[in-house]
């Protein structure tokens, strides 16, 4: 079957909801391990407490109040163990800088909701849509895997890549024998929250996929 050439208008909202699909499913992903639960099961996994030196309930505390300064505020990260303060003014210093960049991808992430919303809206029973959305998960599906083998190959370069692309200013290199940052957030920690993420996220994307060439399908012609 033929399909119509797309106009401009077309092409400019197909790459606008595409991009809009890959970013809402990476949000989505990230978003689903960032609760008590995860953290909680990951940290006792890592073995935090012994890292740490503190009682399960301590790393539980610390962490709480560090996860509720990161999304709710205020942003001083003043938490205190048995009356001794968990992080140092260099690690706080960074923790701010952390909800800087949370708060921007919250924006990015608010906007291609709202945006993807109303494309969705005003074009639901046209099939060049949901074949937008099955190239944004597709492209999404390619990248995954690439940061997926980057991650289980090249963890400790991706992982300073990554803060190097956020935090150009540099803050993020804390002694693990001394820094409860890196001791509440060690290694492995990280290495298998991003594996998690990555696998939900490739998950997500196969699922639009799916949906999506079924509803182009429906609506062509």
């Amino acid at each position: 079957m033929t399909h119509p050439v797309p106009s401009r208008r077309n092409l400019l909202l197909d790459a606008v909801a595409s991009v809009a699909t890959a970013i809402i499913t990476v949000a989505a992903a990230i978003a689903a391990f960032f609760n008590p639960v995860w953290i909680d099961f990951e940290q006792r996994r890592s073995g935090v407490p012994a890292i740490a030196g503190y009682t399960p309930d301590q790393v539980r505390t610390a962490t709480g109040a560090i996860l509720a300064n990161l999304f709710f505020g205020p942003p001083d990260f003043a938490v205190a163990v048995s009356g001794q303060p968990v992080l140092d003014a260099a690690e706080r210093s960074h923790m701010v800088d952390v909800q800087t960049v949370l708060l921007g991808f919250g924006i990015v992430v608010a906007i291609a909701v709202v945006t993807l919303a109303a494309i969705v809206a005003a074009n639901r029973r046209s099939a060049w849509l949901w074949r937008a959305l099955a190239r944004g998960s597709a492209a999404l599906v390619v990248v995954g895997i690439v940061v997926g083998i980057a991650v289980l190959l090249f963890f400790d370069a991706a992982f300073e890549l990554l803060h190097l692309v956020f935090f150009p200013q540099g803050n993020f290199s804390f002694d693990p024998r001394t820094e409860r940052l890196t001791q509440l957030f060690p290694d492995q920690f990280w290495t298998e929250t991003s594996i998690g993420v990555t696998v939900l996220g490739l998950a997500l994307a196969l699922l639009v996929i799916l949906a999506a060439r079924r509803l182009a399908n429906r609506y062509c012609g």
